[in-house]
């Protein structure tokens, strides 16, 4: 029997021929990730332990990304355990504010994950490098302290969940509403534990972006990882970030597939998610009157340059709403600069919004945008839960950056098609 892309990279970096699912293996990862909220946990375990290096210093990666520029001074004396633990173990791979990103844009971007890793990541949002042909998971602080120490974890192989999309894409939607859709359509624990595996004729034309935010919310619907085939695209992209070499695999012919389904994206609009799942998908056009209070763009989910560029096509020439506060945050220095360079920044100013520095402040609530009892927010980001944003009686409603552009002008949830009615 043949092997996914995914059992095939658990296989090799396992040191075996083959695994199947079920299997517990031990694995050496590529990467060991750790953010402002995680690794001061694992860098506590580390010590408990007794460890006096790191097992590769070139692969303990840390990037202080949630509440940065700090925002009170516990946040502050979170970030000192990280900064202080990069230097005393001289980390190649630390990231102070002004080269700071929000990590699961920084690190593609930077070269530093690449199709054929193994990535174990304190976060659960780590399964965004899959993007790229990587085999990416979120872990706890613990299995991060213990990556740390050995450049080892234990993995169970997980199942794949074969998802085949084919058809052209109408006009606003992306990899956004696509991943939405296909969460609506399983339900949030409908791939619990297995990897969600994206093909089809419409994938090999989705640019990296959408392929990046299609990943990153694979957790959503309770997945161990969410992978792509890597291609001319993802080569591409990779070709002059890299800093080491990297492997294509692809999934066997025959490998097995614990289910296939398959999806016409021709008869996909954009999609809303609303209160309190991510799952609680609904078009566009089935959503009304649902005023809002905020719009935030960014996020590790849709905070990339293309997701930008979607937003600035839907302000131009617009004043959003004055009760509306539009909150625009790029995920990278890189993609600020380039914003700022391109005129995105006179377009997003021109429409009454505010630009933050890189952060994921808002999408947890942490700061940057958080939300008061009562209020509603649409948002690029990628949970909705209660409290996710802010005040436990608030809400959010998830979707892509021109429906969330489009709203912040309407006052309401909406669509661009909407502006160029008003004219």
């Amino acid at each position: 029997m043949g092997m996914t892309i995914t059992e095939k990279i658990l296989a090799d970096h396992a040191g075996r021929k083959e695994v199947s699912p079920g299997q517990l293996i031990n694995a050496k990862v590529d990467i060991a990730l750790g953010n402002d909220i995680t690794a001061p946990i694992a860098i506590e375990q580390f010590k408990r332990a007794g460890a006096k290096r790191v097992f590769d210093k070139e692969k303990v990666v840390l990037v202080p990304d949630h509440f940065v520029p700090n925002k009170d001074i516990k946040s502050a004396e979170q970030c000192k355990i990280l900064r202080e633990f990069a230097r005393e173990h001289g980390l190649t791979h630390y990231f102070e504010v002004g080269e700071m990103g929000i990590e699961h844009a920084l690190l593609p971007e930077k070269g530093l994950v690449l199709p054929g890793d193994l990535v174990a990541g304190a976060d659960s949002h780590t399964c965004t490098y899959g993007a790229l042909g990587a085999f990416s998971a979120g872990v706890g602080s613990t299995d991060l302290a213990a990556a740390m120490v050995t450049g080892e974890l234990w993995f169970k192989v997980p199942e794949t969940i074969k998802l085949i999309y084919y058809g052209q894409l109408r006009t606003w939607v992306s990899g956004k509403d696509l991943i939405l859709y296909t969460i609506g359509r399983i339900g949030v624990d409908g791939a619990l534990y297995k990897a969600m595996e994206f093909v089809g004729e419409t994938i090999d034309h989705l640019p990296m972006s959408g392929r990046f935010t299609m990943a990153n919310m694979a957790i959503e619907a309770g997945a161990k990882n969410g992978i792509f085939h890597p291609d001319r695209m993802t080569e591409q992209y990779v070709k002059g970030r890299a800093k080491r070499d990297y492997h294509f695999y692809t999934s066997d012919a025959n490998a097995h597939y614990s289910e296939i389904l398959d999806f016409d994206v021709s008869k996909i609009e954009p999609q809303v998610a609303f209160p309190h799942l991510p799952s609680n998908t609904r078009g566009i056009s089935e959503v009304e009157e649902v005023f809002i209070d905020q719009s935030v763009i960014g996020s590790c989910t849709n905070g990339r340059l293309d997701d930008l560029r979607e937003a600035a096509r839907v302000l131009k020439g617009h004043r959003i709403s004055s009760n509306v506060r539009l909150i625009i945050i790029p995920a990278t220095p890189m993609i600020f600069r380039k914003a700022m360079k391109e005129g995105l920044f006179d377009i997003f100013l021109d429409a009454g919004a505010v630009i933050s520095p890189p952060t994921c402040g808002p999408c947890l609530g942490g700061y940057m945008g958080v939300l008061a009892k009562g209020e509603r927010a649409i948002s690029t980001t990628n949970r909705n839960f209660v409290g996710r944003m802010g005040h436990p009686e608030s809400d959010v409603y998830l979707s892509n950056p021109a429906i969330a552009a489009a709203s912040a002008v309407l006052g309401r949830i909406g669509g661009p098609e909407e502006l160029g009615k008003r004219g």
